[in-house]
């Protein structure tokens, strides 16, 4: 099981800003990444796509494994100066 927390607009977009998810061993970012995506079609796939993971508080890219009991947070692009 991992914990997913979305964040600003993908927490908005995804109805919640938290959820639990079984994966198999061995399943990556960008695997989850597609899974996450394919589930909600729209607006939520599309921030899905472009936002940045972190795995256990550390920055992720889509081949990083994901251990067992992780949490995954899911931040969108965010603009400032």
């Amino acid at each position: 099981m991992v914990e997913i927390r979305y964040f600003a607009s993908v927490a908005e977009a995804a109805g919640t800003p938290t959820e639990l998810i079984a994966i198999p061993d061995g399943m990556t970012a960008g695997q989850l990444r597609s899974q996450l995506a394919h589930q909600r079609p729209g607006e939520f796939s599309r921030l899905v796509g472009i936002s940045a993971l972190l795995v256990n508080g550390v920055s992720a890219d889509d081949v990083t494994v994901l251990p067992e009991r992780a949490k995954v947070d899911v931040l969108p692009p965010f603009a400032g100066g």
